[in-house]
């Protein structure tokens, strides 16, 4: 009898990274209004917290790719493990916003980073036909650590307040990483595991040991390529809606005058359906075409955040959690499936990593720009319209990367 397929404990292993990483970071809605209560100044410059740690990941990603490559995945996520772990400590007892910004944003957002690039991109190294469907698996943690984390934080904060929060999410994020540090695996011609034989068309991939210029030229090569670009530009327009609505939607219900409870149960909403989004739809990918579902599924971001702005009531706002969620937990399954469908799997941390820039775009700009608009108009609806289309624009960008690739 053939023994179960070590890439499943993988994608486990992919799930808690995914958990840890997001849990973290898209709690943050939570924290500003104590953040600013603490420190003062504006909702936009506290938001600064927020984008300064989705720069950190995903512009650390763009570098960190290649040293996961290089130097694997147990040494790396360790090396993650104890940044993260030890920069929510540090965020939890700062005593100004620039050390906070510095403590959870950078020290925190780079260790995150290295989660991020193992948790997304290991998986497309030991799934090929199935591949849909494990990067769903692996990165349904996003959603699980919405729904359970960010209305926990929100019941703990009430309670404990936002410093004992952060530590706490310090001892639990760190316990969570070293157990997937222990389960995880490069590859499985390095593991030693011989893979179902419908699931890779001749023999599965392995990381890149040619020297660094070598690397490094054919990283170059690819992501100087129009399709490269157009996928790019594809991320950063469709990914705006989502910091847009992860860093202000609690306010903007509360804002709406709807009880204080529905934007943090509407966070966690998008987290659940985001999570069952990306198992379902990510195995229908499998068959469906990846390119095709990806691109419907950015639109939908699009026309659910459009949608936002007429949703002036609890269950609108719900409706919207739902719809989003579902899209985005589509699309969310198939960024590195569609990295590999593209450009290959032999720089696949490297190549993804570069391209997750996209996300530090998004990330940095998109919550800066929503708060702003409410200082300066009183109301986030003109920072939602901009973004849902400009999430329709993405999507067509992202199926042209595609027909050209």
């Amino acid at each position: 009898m053939r023994r179960p397929y070590y890439g499943w404990v993988v994608a486990a292993a992919s799930f808690l990274g995914t958990f840890v990483v997001f849990g973290l970071s898209y709690s943050f809605a939570v924290f500003l209004e104590r953040i600013v209560e603490t420190f003062g100044g504006s909702r936009g410059l506290s938001s600064l917290a927020f984008g300064v740690q989705t720069l950190a990941i995903y512009v650390g990603a763009s570098v960190l790719g290649v040293l996961i490559d290089r130097y694997g995945t147990h040494r790396m996520l360790l090396v993650g493990t104890l940044l993260t772990a030890g920069g929510l400590a540090a965020a939890s007892r700062a005593g100004s916003l620039p050390v906070l910004i510095l403590t959870y944003g950078v020290v925190t957002g780079v260790g995150l980073s290295i989660v991020y690039v193992v948790a997304y991109a290991t998986v497309t190294r030991w799934f090929d036909r199935r591949l849909g469907l494990a990067g769903g698996l692996s990165s349904a943690g996003l959603g699980v650590g919405m729904f359970i984390v960010v209305p926990s934080a929100a019941w703990l904060i009430a309670r404990l307040g936002w410093r004992d929060v952060l530590l706490a999410l310090a001892a639990v994020s760190g316990a969570l990483l070293l157990l997937a540090t222990v389960l995880v695996r490069d590859d499985p011609v390095s593991a030693g595991v011989d893979p179902p034989p419908e699931e890779f068309v001749g023999a599965p991939p392995t990381p890149n040991r040619e020297p660094l210029r070598e690397q490094y030229a054919a990283v170059r090569g690819i992501a100087l390529t129009r399709s490269f670009g157009l996928l790019f530009v594809g991320w950063v327009l469709v990914y705006g809606t989502l910091y847009a609505v992860l860093a202000h939607l609690v306010l903007y219900a509360e804002g709406l005058g709807l009880p204080a409870a529905v934007g943090p149960a509407a966070l966690a909403v998008v987290g659940l359906t985001s999570a069952l989004g990306r198992v379902a739809i990510g195995h229908v990918a499998d068959t469906a075409g990846r390119l095709r579902v990806f691109v419907t599924c950015s639109a939908a971001m699009g026309l659910a955040t459009l949608g936002l702005v007429a949703a002036g009531s609890t269950l609108g706002v719900v409706a919207f959690a739902v719809g989003f969620g579902l899209a985005y937990g589509g699309n969310g399954a198939l960024l590195s499936p569609l990295t590999a469908e593209l450009f290959g799997r032999e720089q696949i941390n490297a190549v993804f990593g570069l391209l997750s820039m996209a996300f530090a775009v998004s990330g940095l700009i998109a919550p800066l720009a929503a708060g702003a608009t409410y200082d300066q108009w009183g109301s986030y609806e003109p920072a939602f319209l901009v973004a849902g289309l400009a999430a329709l624009v993405g999507a067509g960008a992202v199926w042209l990367a595609g027909r050209r690739a």
